[in-house]
């Protein structure tokens, strides 16, 4: 089951790649930084979206619990 926490992490990480793409206004395909600058923000959110989904790493039965 997915804590509320984690929830949130999952609902942040959407909405933020959401608001990203609805900010972008039309883009001026010859213009290299510009579409470099987007593809470098859409690769980091894509980044924060697979972190926010990703399954917790479990603790080892020998390992010390804290």
């Amino acid at each position: 089951m997915t804590s509320p926490i984690r929830a949130a992490e999952q609902v942040v990480a959407i909405e933020a790649a959401r608001a990203y793409v609805a900010s972008i206004k039309p883009i001026d395909l010859s213009n290299a930084g510009t579409l470099t600058g987007h593809l470098m923000a859409a690769e980091t959110l894509l980044m924060q979206i697979a972190a926010a989904f990703e399954e917790p790493a479990q603790q080892a039965d020998d390992a010390p619990h804290p």
